[in-house]
């Protein structure tokens, strides 16, 4: 079996705490990237937004666009609205064959409001999930249709954050609907991630990977502390640096029998943590889970 390692721009800038490596070029965060080991990225908002100038870019740095965020709004309007939202993104990741979209559902998110307890997120009540489920399928069906399957992207601070959220958008969706694991959100949800991972294995077509520093979770308010004040104390790390056992959870991944991308994304301050750095550190943490699991890492 084989595995792709891609890594995030999120350690070198992120786009909702501008003052952490927001000075920092596109050039350094994609050198880096490749000098790391990595052979794919996710996009930000330094990325070009055009096919033809982001093509270029990547190929520079002989990098290809594994996937990116999109900012879903399905809590609030229609499938077919959706779609027509969706499309500028969609086209651009099928014309740079992008392996997936990644969709978190961000309709009154305080996962980018500083001032926003954990407390304060989005709360669907379980029954609206039956028509919540219904719209998200038709969404990834289309994006199926073009090339670029929908993964979704249970998110902290978002109206699907927990296990049983996730669960609820599992149980209600048709298999178009893949699911994006990203183990730091789901443990820092308070969810069980291998339990996810061997009930969904199956649906699994993307990967975010990084780490948990368990003494500062341990501190989290969730009736004080916002998302962003949680990053910026550095709950985050690349995996190896944490509490996630990355060999149990790469020989999970091995027994479901996944193969594709696997990210590094750990959002931390690029002053305390240096990107190279701790990309060197993250790909040599899942280079070593990934082979004793029986991957091959591949291009």
């Amino acid at each position: 079996m084989n595995l792709k390692f891609g890594m995030s721009p999120i350690s070198w800038s992120n786009d909702d705490l501008p003052e952490l490596g927001g000075e920092t070029s596109l050039e350094t965060c994609l050198r880096e990237t490749r000098l790391a080991g990595f052979t794919g990225t996710e996009t930000g908002g330094k990325f070009p937004k055009d096919a033809a100038s982001l093509k270029k870019v990547l190929k520079a740095h002989d990098l290809k666009l594994v996937s990116g965020w999109y900012s879903g709004q399905l809590l609030s309007i229609s499938a077919e609205q959706e779609i027509e939202n969706i499309k500028p993104q969609l086209e651009l990741f099928r014309d740079l064959g992008a392996a997936v979209l990644v969709y978190g559902e961000t309709f009154e998110t305080v996962q980018n409001v500083r001032n926003a307890p954990l407390c304060n997120k989005p709360t669907l009540p379980e029954a609206d999930f039956v028509a919540y489920g219904e719209r998200l399928t038709k969404v990834a069906q289309y994006c199926a249709s073009e090339g670029v399957p929908l993964s979704f992207h249970h998110h902290m601070g978002t109206g699907v954050e927990t296990e049983r959220e996730l669960d609820l958008v599992m149980q209600n969706t048709g298999d178009a609907v893949g699911l994006l694991v990203d183990t730091g959100h789901l443990v820092f949800g308070g969810g069980d991630l291998f339990g996810v991972v061997d009930r969904y294995g199956h649906r699994i077509n993307h990967v975010h990977t990084k780490d948990i520093r368990q003494d500062i979770m341990a501190g989290v308010d969730r009736t004080k502390d916002s998302f962003l004040d949680c990053v910026l104390r550095g709950i985050f790390t690349v995996p190896g640096d944490g509490m996630i056992d990355y060999g149990r959870f790469m020989q999970a991944l091995a027994d479901k029998n996944y193969e594709g991308w696997v990210i590094v994304e750990a959002e931390q301050d690029p002053a305390k943590a240096n990107p190279y750095e701790y990309a060197c550190m993250g790909y040599k943490a899942l280079q070593k889970a990934a082979l004793n699991a029986g991957y091959s890492i591949v291009d």
